[in-house]
């Protein structure tokens, strides 16, 4: 940043000292011209024709340095047929006349016609009464004055731009260094979090690092927060595969006749825990993902078609919005529907209604049940590990717990509550909605298409709710 701003800098005053140079050089040049310009006119107004048709002066110039030989001050009058009339100060010199232009106006040059001198010449051509003769005046000066004038102001202008630049360079670094010293605070504060000094960043920093600071605070609660779920995901785990190992090893302690069948059953027990908490940590690991995508309705009937087959005397109605997609992975979507209607299917007394509410803020999934409940001071607490108010049905105690847990990754929720037409339990399924695309279907039938699936969906139509017994 320092060097970028030097090099600008540098750049900038480099282009506007010599752009300046120019204006004052011309300036000063200007000025020149025209006090020679003053003197020739002078010499104007005051020459005559003589008896012989010469040039003379009614009155001499006032500088002595046209007297003065070699002083660098000259005039000089020239005409065809005449010889030149010059100033006492060109001595043995004369000044060279150009035949093939003619200056009506004072005309200024540069010339070096005498080898040690450089001379500022202003010539013009003027016809005098009373003579058919163009007279051409110049009068000619010594550059070594003007030089010396531009040559002062340059060495001002060199060493002023020359100051204002390093100081401009200098506050450049300063500006730098001071806008980005809250940088090595935060540097330290993040040095002292990774010994354990700190938990947080709670430094007070200018507002332009203060967005940093929260994202980087809120980084640091998402790794806290991660690391509570996979110790969490690690104690649902252990208490799942804690019950079958005590059953194997009681089995075994007891030398039990069918331990062969008991450590097959129990171990497909254990081998379903695992495969469960795996699927778990991997929607962990896609729940940022922002393909997720789930259609609700697909995992509704699928689920149904499992429950249906393991429980022969529960009936299970869906109903509500098809076109409802929800932000989660397919199979972790599975997972939960399954858990809650499963649930719904084996505390019940044979009655299971899905609802799906969609077009909002969020994708509700209510599932309903016609069985006990839940007493509401104990909603809160079936949701805790292996937590089980009916324990005489088989189950780890998991259900709710991990749908939960699942929920909360997408940044959905759960919520217990009672049923007002069935009078079982209301389990309140809330998850983030996903966008949609609508296709038009070759048969004129409008479908729903998953940005990334792009797969034309055609859903049935979905049965009504039952009133309340």
């Amino acid at each position: 940043m320092i060097g970028i701003s030097a090099l600008w800098i540098v750049l900038l005053l480099g282009l506007g000292g010599y752009t300046l140079d120019r204006v004052l050089t011309s300036a000063v040049t200007a000025n020149f011209d025209a006090q020679l310009d003053y003197v020739l006119t002078q010499m104007i107004g005051s020459s005559d024709i003589g008896p012989d048709g010469e040039v003379l002066f009614t009155r001499q110039p006032a500088d002595q340095r046209f007297l003065e030989p070699y002083s660098g001050l000259y005039y000089q009058i020239s005409g065809a047929g005449f010889d030149p009339f010059k100033s006492r100060s060109l001595w043995d010199r004369q000044l060279t006349v150009e035949p093939g232009h003619v200056d009506a106006d004072a005309h200024a040059y540069d010339s070096g016609e005498f080898a040690d001198e450089k001379l500022r010449i202003v010539e013009r051509d003027v016809r005098l009464p009373g003579s058919p003769v163009r007279w051409r005046f110049q009068i000619a000066q010594s550059r070594d004055a003007l030089d010396a004038q531009i040559g002062v102001l340059r060495r001002i202008l060199v060493r002023s731009f020359g100051l204002l630049g390093l100081g401009l360079i200098a506050l450049a670094a300063i500006q730098a260094i001071y806008g980005l010293w809250p940088l090595r605070r935060v540097r330290r504060s993040i040095v002292a979090i990774r010994s354990g000094e700190k938990a947080r960043i709670d430094e007070r920093l200018p507002r332009e690092i203060a967005p940093l600071v929260e994202e980087l605070n809120a980084l640091l609660e998402h790794n806290e927060t991660q690391a509570e779920e996979a110790r969490r995901h690690a104690g649902n785990l252990a208490h799942a595969l804690k019950t079958p190992l005590t059953v194997i090893n009681n089995e075994a302690m007891a030398r039990s006749p069918d331990l062969p069948d008991t450590v097959i059953r129990e171990a497909r027990t254990m081998r379903r825990q695992v495969d469960h908490h795996l699927a778990r940590a991997r929607a962990i690991g896609r729940r940022s993902s922002a393909q997720a995508r789930a259609v609700v309705w697909e995992s509704l009937e699928a689920v149904e078609r499992a429950v249906s087959r393991m429980y022969e005397n529960v009936t299970v109605d869906l109903t509500g919005d098809r076109s409802a997609v929800v932000r989660a992975e397919r199979q972790d979507l599975d997972e939960m529907l399954g858990n809650l209607i499963e649930n719904a299917a084996k505390y019940g007394n044979g009655r299971v209604f899905v609802t799906v509410k969609g077009g909002g803020a969020w994708v509700e999934i209510e599932v309903e049940d016609d069985g006990p409940g839940i007493p509401e001071a104990e909603r809160e607490a079936i949701f805790g590990r292996g937590k089980r108010l009916d324990t005489g049905k088989p189950g780890t105690g998991l259900g709710l717990g991990i749908v939960r847990d699942v929920a909360e990754i997408y940044g959905g929720e759960v919520r217990l509550e009672e049923s007002e037409d069935l009078g079982g339990l209301l389990v309140r399924l809330k998850l983030p909605p996903a966008e949609m695309t609508a296709l038009m279907l070759p048969s004129g039938r409008t479908g729903l298409v998953l940005p990334a699936q792009r797969t034309g969906l055609s859903l049935p139509v979905g049965r009504r709710k039952p009133p309340r017994s």
